[in-house]
């Protein structure tokens, strides 16, 4: 029996071990969780810049010390909470794009109004789903490199419609340009009201509703500025 004791000394040893690190892990992923749900609230309630780094590591309950254990800065610290979604919604709008500007020109100008619906839909399922990630984004990121984020999303538009410009020239089809100071306004505008009604407090559906009208009014203005010359 004590043989069989010595013999089982490593595999007990081992599963001791082994249960200290599952413990450590899950210890360090409730403090991880406690700082960001901490610094969610601080954000948005006092903005990137006036929210206290000393306040989030006392109301998260740990040391300085071990904050910077997970976070360089504060600055790393919102990127948590919002690069990730961030980026999604504009990988979102870059492959529908991407599978748009694959077609010729004839498949472009007959399913345009199809890919911006399924675009937009996208994008709204999204950060539907996602809310507080983009109410940080919308009313707290002054300061950070994401205070320009519809202004991201308003520079791609520019150029896919700079690149649908060139697709009519290559076709011999002429078009009157819409200024291009107009153009960026719209496209801004347009965006700023997306994210704005979704992070309203309102049922979905209603919302969903308001979007379509939104982008008819959009596209229906958009149509008849840039109108095609035969």
């Amino acid at each position: 029996m004590q043989n069989l004791e010595f013999l089982m000394l490593p595999f007990l040893t081992l599963s001791k071990s082994n249960s200290i690190l599952a413990f450590m892990e899950q210890t360090e992923s409730k403090t991880l969780k406690k700082i960001l749900k901490v610094a969610a609230k601080e954000f948005l309630k006092h903005g990137f810049k006036d929210a206290s780094l000393r306040e989030i590591v006392k109301k998260a309950g740990v040391t300085t010390g071990a904050f910077y254990g997970y976070f360089k800065s504060k600055e790393e610290l919102f990127d948590a909470l919002v690069k990730e979604h961030a980026d999604t919604v504009l990988k979102i709008y870059d492959d529908v794009l991407e599978e748009f500007q694959k077609l010729s020109f004839e498949k472009q100008r007959a399913s345009m109004e199809s890919f911006s619906s399924v675009g937009i839909h996208r994008m709204f399922e999204y950060v539907w789903n996602h809310k507080e990630p983009f109410h940080l984004i919308a009313s707290a990121s002054a300061g950070t490199r994401y205070e320009n984020f519809i202004g991201d999303i308003t520079k791609r538009d520019l150029n896919s419609t700079e690149n649908f410009y060139g697709v009519l020239e290559s076709v011999g089809k002429k078009v009157e340009r819409v200024d291009i100071l107009i153009e960026e306004m719209v496209i801004k505008s347009t965006f700023s009201l997306f994210f704005e009604l979704i992070l309203k407090d309102l049922p979905k559906e209603e919302v969903e509703r308001g979007l379509s009208q939104l982008f008819d009014f959009y596209r229906g203005g958009w149509n008849n500025l840039m109108h095609f010359a035969e």
